[in-house]
């Protein structure tokens, strides 16, 4: 009990190393534990925002909602650069190149800075209107159009917080990217309640108020980020030659980011669809389905720690010419991962209306609410392989699988059998619903099949 005390303390603290060698279980546990723990913050995010706007009004709650589904693609962006990150800095640790790791995330920090003024500068002007395509009101027009801009102003802290996470986990430095979430978490917290309630001297901004909390509370996270890369972590301090301009890398970065980016475009335009279409049943049934994916993310982000590590883990040993032990780290991975979310599946599955009821007390919000964890949480089990194998393949530089596997799975799968349930055969929102699970399960198996014919281990970065 000593022995697993100390471990989770080196986990938590965190220490400059590499995974190549000694046991994979203690490889896996000392990367999953800050990564899990990382994206429980990050999640936070999402429910503890729901939790008080839901305080202020359905209007309100089906703004977040909308915004989100299309901020979605702010994130895919910033995924696909943090999977580059991954990718790359992981590979060249693995190699023990930290001089091209230095500069590899230097270039990172660059492309992040480049591609997310272009979107803030357009979201931020379109933001009513972008609104307005996906459906709102004019109620939720008029309440959301602020909220909406200072989303697509954060854009740049957004991304960077993503792709410098990625860069700290490829480089095995998870601990300092979970305490940048735990930071900007705080903050979040903080600065939510006083802001949107007008506590004290702080004035009453409603929703307003929480877009303002949360950008704040990440832009104080990648402080913390690029102050440890500079100052903290010794291996990895970068220094401004790091910051000029690389062809050949930022070549390199982009061709593996076009593929992560390219496959979670195609996923996150998925769910704006899918909005879209339950937009046509009302604001109660987007508020009530809202708050039940913000519960879902809560409980998938801890998943996607475990997956993270895997993608580390593959990096790393692939790096080190050793492909047997990186297949080896990934099917443990997806194992702890099952285990896992179908235990958190059960539980969602029973208390399904109490835990949408923290959050309201709207009758038909909570029907809704309740009706989408109970449908969507079927498929955890075949979430747990999908995320562990898809995220791999991103570590090992294959970004062009997933995004074929997820174009076929989300649009030519999801969609139009959301579509067809909810619209032609008069299912409802349940029928969107359905379209999720059965997506997901089919993308894990057709993941699981690709992961082991083996390509992936002769692919360069």
């Amino acid at each position: 009990m000593k022995k697993w005390f100390q471990l989770l303390r080196q986990a938590i603290s965190g220490s400059e190393e590499s995974f190549t060698e000694g046991s994979i279980n203690r490889a896996i546990f000392l990367l999953s534990v800050p990564m899990i723990l990382e994206m429980v913050m990050e999640s936070l995010f999402a429910v503890v925002d729901i939790f008080f706007v839901s305080k202020v009004s359905i209007e309100a709650v089906a703004t977040v909602g909308l915004t989100e589904s299309v901020i979605t693609l702010v994130y895919s962006v910033a995924i696909g650069l943090s999977t580059a990150a991954t990718a790359t800095i992981a590979r060249r640790v693995g190699e023990g190149n930290t001089k091209q790791a230095r500069r590899a995330i230097g270039q990172v920090i660059l492309i992040s800075l480049a591609i997310s003024s272009v979107v803030a500068v357009i979201g931020t002007t379109f933001a009513g209107d972008i609104l307005r395509i996906m459906g709102a009101d004019s109620g939720v027009i008029k309440t959301g159009t602020n909220f909406a801009r200072i989303q697509f102003l954060s854009s740049p802290v957004v991304i960077l917080l993503y792709s410098l996470s990625g860069a700290l986990r490829g480089a095995g430095l998870a601990s300092t990217a979970m305490r940048s979430l735990i930071i900007a978490n705080c903050f979040n917290m903080i600065l939510g309640p006083l802001l949107i309630f007008g506590v004290g001297p702080f004035p009453e901004l409603g929703v307003t108020g929480a877009a303002l909390a949360t950008a704040m509370g990440r832009s104080i996270g990648v402080a913390y980020q690029l102050y440890s890369l500079a100052k903290v972590n010794k291996t990895l301090a970068l220094v401004w030659e790091d910051l000029r301009p690389h062809r050949e890398t930022i070549r390199t970065m982009i061709k593996v980011a076009a593929g992560g980016t390219g496959q979670f475009l195609v996923s996150s335009a998925s769910w704006i669809f899918l909005t879209r279409i339950l937009a046509e049943f009302g604001s109660d049934v987007v508020a009530g389905y809202t708050i039940a994916i913000r519960v879902i993310m809560f409980t998938l982000l801890p998943a996607w720690g475990l997956a993270n590590a895997a993608a580390t883990l593959v990096g790393q040993n692939l790096g080190a010419k050793q492909p047997e032990r990186a297949e080896a780290s990934v099917w443990r991975c997806a194992l702890f991962n099952l285990i896992f979310l179908v235990g958190i599946s059960l539980f969602m599955f029973i208390w399904a209306e109490a835990i949408v009821g923290w959050f309201t007390t709207d009758a038909h919000v909570i029907a809704t609410g309740k009706l989408a964890l109970r449908v969507v949480c079927l498929g955890y089990g075949f979430y747990a392989y999908s995320m562990v194998v898809i995220q791999s393949l991103n570590g090992a530089g294959d970004t062009k699988t997933p995004t074929v596997l997820n174009l076929i799975c989300f649009w030519m799968i999801q969609i139009p059998v959301a579509y067809v349930l909810a619209m032609v055969l008069n299912f409802g929102p349940v029928g969107v619903f359905a379209a999720v699970p059965i997506a997901e399960s089919i993308l894990a198996l057709l993941g699981i099949w690709r992961f082991r014919i083996g390509g992936w281990k002769l692919i360069q970065v």
